[in-house]
């Protein structure tokens, strides 16, 4: 029980991680090859199915005091902002036992890595890469490059939550078929003070706008001072070669989409939209080798059409320290395989939803607006009910 258990990688599911093997009773390592942890990005939507989590970590009141809690979701039409649905968020904790939160990413991180930092059994270690590992059998020897030097670390088991490109996950699968492959599409992300938005736009909801082969989502932060703009846009290969463009080059995007004029003065007002073409990788049939596991992004890159990137990497880590808690004396390759085995199908789920979700919201033409007809007469409580499986944290195949 000496030996820590190594997190390579203080994101979200990291530092999620490490809390949640403490809780467990194992002590946990965390390291960060930045030099110092500020996590990068902008807005980040955390739903009940992580939520509850966070809050059994003993996270509550912290959670609330950095977040907002969106009232609703407008869904619009892209072309003229016609309200075709509105998703009453207010239910949630009811219902799922907490409610729907949006974070700047980095105060959700800076929760995370306090709570880390103050518990006795974890430690965080910044400026350090793990550079390659050894499967010992009962243990595994990882090479760690520091600032101060080389050095070698006996761990008792590792996890690689190292993000989409992941080197832990890069050295267990050294195969080109398993290389990060553009997904069809790329977003555009911004902050905007709320000051410059139009004023229907301001309140605390959140909003979808569809448009043909393109979505817009953006929502309030903090004190409701900001607003975070994403936008995604379905193409075959990355259009822009540029990581950053002004907003009125982004509104002007969006105008060759048709869209509304009150959407394209929101995006404008941004100075600078930031660029990410995004990425998946082949579902695994297995997570884990001996020692050494996968969590988050690393083990299941998914399309944030759903919002749950974040929140799969938060129940990844519940699953670990429940598989720590249920066998703490079985070895821990055994430990790790049973925490694969009740994530991997889930996790595979969300992804394969979140896919699909995005085809729904980049249809064109006809399909489109029978989509725009099924979302009106559906209405928002039953779309809502739709992803209740998402929330509830079961699998739906």
């Amino acid at each position: 029980m000496n030996a820590p258990i190594v997190i390579a990688g203080a994101g979200i599911g990291g530092l999620t991680a490490a809390l949640a093997l403490a809780g467990s009773g194992r002590r946990a390592l965390v390291l960060e090859q930045a030099p110092v942890i500020a996590e990068v990005g902008a807005g980040l939507q955390i739903a009940p199915n992580a939520g509850r989590v966070l809050a059994r970590l003993g996270l509550e009141e912290a959670l609330a005091a950095a977040a907002l809690e969106p009232r609703a979701v407008n869904i619009r039409r892209g072309r003229d902002g016609d309200l075709l649905a509105r998703l009453d968020l207010s239910v949630a904790r009811a219902r799922w036992g907490a409610p729907f939160r949006v974070f700047h990413r980095a105060d959700l991180q800076q929760i995370l890595l306090r709570a880390a930092r103050a518990h006795p059994l974890i430690e965080v270690r910044e400026g350090a890469r793990v550079a390659d590992f050894r499967d010992r059998g009962a243990q595994v020897d990882i090479d760690v490059e520091t600032t101060q030097g080389a050095r070698t670390l006996s761990a008792a088991g590792l996890v690689g939550a190292d993000g989409g490109r992941s080197a832990i996950r890069a050295r267990l699968l050294p195969v080109e078929a398993d290389a990060p492959a553009y997904a069809g599409a790329s977003a555009w992300r911004a902050l905007i003070p709320a000051g410059r938005a139009p004023d229907f736009l301001r309140g605390v909801e959140s909003h979808l706008w569809l448009l043909p082969g393109a979505h817009v989502v953006h929502y309030p932060l903090r004190d409701g001072g900001l607003i975070n703009v994403v936008i995604i846009l379905a193409e075959t290969a990355p259009a822009s070669t540029v990581a950053a463009r002004s907003g009125a080059e982004v509104a002007g995007l969006l105008e060759a989409y048709r869209a509304a004029p009150a959407l394209c003065a929101l995006i404008g007002c941004a100075e600078t939209y930031r660029h990410w073409p995004l990425y998946v990788r082949p579902s695994l049939t297995r997570w884990c080798h001996g020692p050494v596991t996968l969590l988050g992004d690393a083990a299941h890159p998914m399309v944030p059409f759903l919002a749950q990137g974040a929140a799969q990497a938060i129940e990844d880590a519940d699953a670990l320290g429940r598989a720590f808690s249920a066998t703490p004396r079985e070895p821990v390759a055994r430990i790790f395989a049973n925490y694969a085995q009740a994530r991997r199908a889930r996790a595979s789920a969300v992804a394969r939803a979140s896919s699909r979700q995005g085809h729904i919201d980049h249809l064109r033409g006809p399909l489109a607006t029978a989509r725009d007809f099924a979302i009106r007469a559906l209405g928002g409580d039953a779309l809502l009910m739709r992803n209740a499986w998402l929330y509830r944290g079961e699998t739906l195949e």
